[in-house]
């Protein structure tokens, strides 16, 4: 089985997005224009809108419009987007622009034309797609994509559906012509998706310093609580852009949420904050995705988890010693992108091994040759194990030297039945024979979970040197 999620991202360490004059933080907000464009029968759908509006529990009414839910996104449109213009007119906002809203928005439209914001699209209609068909939804973002053009005058670029299906993003990069997609939380950083062997950028957005958690049950209760968030979330990743680590920071907005008075102070205090730090770049979400592009352009690489069962074992087959069955269940079980680093294919081959037979486990520990042995010296080892033992100076003894290992060696197999091993990369020739000396005066048990121990730290060395 392939999983298809990536729980690993860019690990500890993230690249350095290198952000314009050397920013320590890019500041994204964006406006979700969605007012006309909301569930409604008048708009031809089967019920009323029931999400992200001021009315506690709402649901929708089947076949019926709802006064109070229209008029509340009503005031989206009339009074909340010129609030929130008046704010940010200046920054280089993004606008998650749902086309038909856009249509029916003349006057909203040039006024985010004329203070130069990026227009996105936020799909034909603001509805959930969870249960539309794939194929009725790429109807619906083919049409977005014309009627945002007739509205604005040009294609959108960037893309987010908001209530998506598990086909958005599949839709998203079949499309071929977004820039950018939007439709995830999962990181503080662009990076690269890959559909069907074609890389779409991925901008991500988000769900926490957003708006949306004034209308949910969980969230802000007053403009001084999302100020609050809003800044704490600033400051740490200033803080890490200090530090070496520059971030991205989301601001999600909606014009009848954070378009009411008693909200719009905090995005107002929030942007006094920032602009009182230095080194705050404050863009689009199309300037994000096109530095990014540029700065951090897609490389091909081989995944593990995408490679075929032959190709997999010719590979990894001997990363444990002679013992190929290994590779062989790693493959055969769960793999996703977690295992495509040295750390996490190292990582399922040592829960492969610790999962084997007790003797299964014992002829991994047999197939490993004695240290500067007889194999050794007819250069019979494995390649992996020749470059190994060169690595502590072993295949370059003295004759004295390689009686010792030899004494010892016979010794260590008498006493415990299999060889001693040890990750030769770790220490030096010194080191190892000390190692020797010592370990064998242990008992077996001990000695065996030892070695085992052993046989997973030179599987890690391994894949780090395989997958560098």
């Amino acid at each position: 089985m392939r999983y298809s999620r990536d729980l690993r991202g860019y690990g500890e360490t993230t690249p350095d997005p290198q952000w314009p004059g050397g920013a320590r933080i890019a500041v994204q907000i964006v406006v979700n224009y969605e007012e006309g464009g909301e569930n409604s029968i008048e708009h031809g759908d089967a019920a009323s809108e029931a999400f992200l509006s001021e009315i506690i529990g709402a649901q929708p009414w089947p076949g019926k419009r709802h006064w109070n839910m229209e008029s509340i996104y009503d005031y989206g449109a009339r009074s909340g987007f010129w609030r929130l213009y008046r704010m940010l007119r200046d920054i280089p906002v993004t606008v998650y622009g749902v086309a038909t809203a856009l249509e029916r928005s003349p006057e909203q439209v040039a006024a985010m034309q004329e203070a130069g914001w990026e227009i996105a699209t936020h799909g034909l209609k603001w509805i959930d797609y969870r249960d539309v068909p794939r194929e009725v939804e790429a109807e619906h973002i083919t049409r977005a994509i014309e009627l945002h053009r007739q509205v604005t005058g040009d294609r959108p670029r960037g893309f987010y559906q908001g209530r998506t299906s598990m086909n958005t993003v599949e839709l998203g990069c079949e499309e071929g012509g977004f820039e950018y997609l939007a439709d995830t939380i999962a990181d503080d950083l662009p990076y690269w998706h890959v559909h069907k062997d074609r890389p779409q950028l991925m901008v991500p957005y988000t769900m926490d310093a957003n708006d949306m958690r004034f209308s949910s049950g969980q969230g802000f209760g007053t403009g001084g609580e999302f100020f609050d968030y809003l800044r704490d979330s600033f400051d740490i990743l200033y803080a890490e852009g200090a530090a070496g680590a520059p971030k991205m920071m989301s601001i999600g907005l909606h014009c009848r949420l954070a378009g009411r008075p008693g909200r719009a102070m905090a995005i107002q205090r929030f942007l006094d904050h920032a602009r009182t730090h230095e080194g705050v770049w404050f863009a689009s979400r199309l300037d994000i995705a096109r530095h990014w592009a540029a700065t951090h352009p897609f490389k091909p690489r081989q995944r593990s988890s995408q490679m075929e069962r032959a190709a997999f074992l010719n590979r990894f087959g001997g990363i444990l010693e002679h013992s190929p069955f290994i590779a062989e269940r790693v493959w055969d079980a769960e793999m996703g992108a977690v295992h495509d680093s040295a750390a996490g294919l190292a990582a399922r081959m040592a829960q492969v091994f610790r999962s084997a037979s007790d003797d299964e486990r014992l002829d991994v520990l047999r197939a490993h040759p004695d240290l500067a042995g007889k194999l050794a010296q007819a250069r019979r080892l494995t390649a992996d194990s020749t470059a190994e033992q060169a690595s502590a100076g072993l295949d370059a003894l003295t004759d004295a030297e390689r009686a010792d290992f030899t004494r010892l060696n016979e010794a260590y197999v008498d006493k415990h039945g299999f060889p001693f091993i040890i990750a030769v990369r770790d220490h030096d020739k010194a080191g190892i024979m000390s190692a020797m000396q010592t370990r064998l005066q242990n008992d077996t048990a001990t000695e065996r979970a030892t070695a085992e121990a052993q046989v997973i730290r030179i599987a890690q060395l391994r894949l780090q040197e395989a997958l560098k």
